[in-house]
């Protein structure tokens, strides 16, 4: 099999074929990009802490601004935007509404993410 490196410098080359598998593999850029989203959503500490609560325990608006010590409002705007990334979802009791992850992917990746945060 012909070698598929191509030398770019002295101390460096390019392996195509490696190149060319990975690249058939990668998300399109729109994947990457929505990809990107979600964990520029997750960087902010306080829709972290609600997602990370989440991910214990399905809460209310006001529980979850006592745990966060933000005002309702404030957690009402931190909830539409995980709710339109799909991190959030929520249903309706009589007049409360309840929030929790959205769907397992979710749970997966917090949980992953806190695990290895865990072992530094």
């Amino acid at each position: 099999m012909k070698d598929s490196r191509i030398e770019i410098n002295k101390t460096g080359s390019i392996d195509l074929n490696k190149v060319k598998r990975v690249q058939k593999l990668l998300l399109d850029n729109e994947d990457i990009t929505e990809l990107s989203e979600t964990f520029k959503v997750l960087s902010d500490p306080t829709r972290l802490k609600i997602v990370l609560a989440l991910a214990i325990e399905e809460m209310c608006v006001c529980d979850l601004a006592a745990l966060v010590n933000v005002t309702v409002s404030a957690i009402s705007h931190q909830l539409r935007l995980l709710r339109n990334m799909r991190l959030v979802s929520h249903r309706k009791e009589g007049k409360m509404v309840y929030y929790r992850l959205d769907d397992e992917h979710v749970e997966n990746l917090i949980g992953e993410a806190s695990k290895h945060v865990g072992e530094w």
